[in-house]
């Protein structure tokens, strides 16, 4: 009865909501005026419980579960808000690792009704007054929150956290964030809270860090930077981070995506602000910190970015979908030992395509070009075009993602490597698909 009833709730806000991942730049509320209607409807849960605000372009999930993770081993009950989910829409709302129940979406949805059928918020906007309902209900310590899309205008942008993170700046979502960095930084610090800390991963530019720095100071804010105080190297099989009070060496066997390191130092800069700042009432403990790294996917769930599921051959799905992100996927492959390279590619038509293409990896074995099951997909045979035009003429094209996925997993060896990436909802597809 409850997952018949779930599965008429779950249309209703697929269906009937504007979603982002459905119709693109038209689901994005420029205003927070949506949110602030349905949370004071629902009596402002989110000043009911601490949070933690993270923002950026690429990292923010992963430095916003591995930060979560962390705080759990410090026995603290810990909400985490992310999107977009790959499976199920209950991942975008956890505690720990438990998605938020069935019951509960269904309570909270037929409870806001009214509301929803008068001010017609997009997905985006129930999704985050749920969460805030749900951390609130059950009273939890903190809240890990990660922003959606852009900062200042983000509907999680309502909450006045005792710490906010920026993990970087790089192109995506241009036609809504602004064509320079100097214009999407502005976006993203709009996360930036009257009087509270302020942390920003990477320093990346004198202009960006400009921007950063005069939002910080017109807020009363202290502003760091993580790339600035927190040295790291590899040693033998660890990797030693040296921040200004402390230190810890790591495993490097769970850290295999280059782009890690640098959410790692995010993350660890962050635990010594939120104790010396007494934000938190704890030490910097090594032994919780390590096993929060280590124990970060069964602790919170977090899924597909560099994730293998299969060995022989190496299977990784790995959501990069913008410039940065396959930048940075280029450096982890050249760490990576393989044989043969096979890449499944998908992506949306409204990112830089052809630009991000233009930068795809050229000693590729066979590059095997699908499209997801949403509006917002390249048509594969458009792709292919493009694909073309750059050059690659080692490709195949076939339409179902999973036929797609059974094709490089036909051709490839047992010492070869199948890399899925190229959208968020590629990796969805093939998850929910195995």
């Amino acid at each position: 009865m409850i997952d018949k009833k779930y599965k008429e709730i779950e249309t209703y806000i697929f269906e009937k909501l504007p979603m982002f991942s459905r119709i693109g730049a038209d689901a994005f509320k420029k205003d927070l005026i949506n949110i602030k209607k349905l949370c004071d409807y629902l009596g402002n849960p989110q000043e009911q419980f601490k949070t933690i605000h993270i923002g950026g372009t690429n990292g923010k999930g992963s430095t916003t579960h591995y930060l979560a993770s962390i705080l759990m081993e410090y026995e603290l009950k810990v909400g985490i808000y992310s999107s977009p989910h790959l499976i199920d829409y209950r991942e975008r709302i956890k505690i720990g690792n438990q998605w938020v129940p069935k019951e509960f979406v269904i309570n909270f949805i037929e409870k806001t009704k009214p509301i929803i059928e008068e001010i017609q918020p997009s997905y985006f906007e129930i999704s985050v007054a749920m969460a805030f309902d749900y951390f609130a209900y059950e009273k939890v310590d903190i809240a890990c929150i990660e922003v959606g899309l852009g900062g200042r205008l983000d509907s999680t942008n309502i909450i006045n956290p005792i710490l906010s993170i920026i993990t970087n700046i790089s192109h995506d979502h241009n036609q809504m964030l602004g064509d320079t960095l100097e214009e999407i930084a502005f976006e993203k610090a709009g996360i930036i809270k009257n009087s509270t800390s302020v942390i920003i991963g990477e320093y990346q530019s004198k202009a960006i860090s400009a921007v950063f720095e005069n939002k910080a100071k017109d807020n009363g804010s202290s502003i760091q930077f993580a790339s600035e105080n927190v040295q790291y190297k590899e040693e033998e099989s660890k990797h030693v981070f040296h921040l200004k009070e402390n230190s810890i060496s790591l495993p490097k066997y769970i850290f295999e995506a280059n782009y890690t390191l640098k959410n790692i130092a995010t993350v660890l800069y962050s635990i010594e602000a939120l104790i010396s700042n007494k934000l938190l009432i704890h030490h910097f403990d090594n032994d919780n910190i390590e096993k929060g790294f280590i124990d970060y996917y069964k602790n919170t769930g977090f899924a597909g970015r560099w994730m293998r599921i299969e060995k022989y051959p190496n299977v990784i799905l790995e959501s990069a979908h913008n410039e940065a992100g396959i930048e940075n996927l280029k450096l982890s492959l050249s760490k990576a030992h393989y044989k043969n390279l096979y890449i499944i590619y998908g992506t949306v038509k409204d990112k830089d395509v052809q630009k991000i293409v233009s930068i795809l990896p050229k000693n590729v074995t066979h590059y095997i070009l699908t499209q997801t099951n949403i509006p917002r997909a390249m048509p594969v045979d458009e792709l292919k075009t493009l694909f073309y035009q750059f050059g690659f003429t080692n490709t195949t094209s076939i339409a179902q993602t999973s036929q797609a996925f059974s094709k490089a997993l036909e051709m490839a060896e047992k010492d070869d490597l199948i890399l899925v990436t190229g959208s968020i909802f590629l990796v969805g597809e093939i998850l929910s698909q195995l």
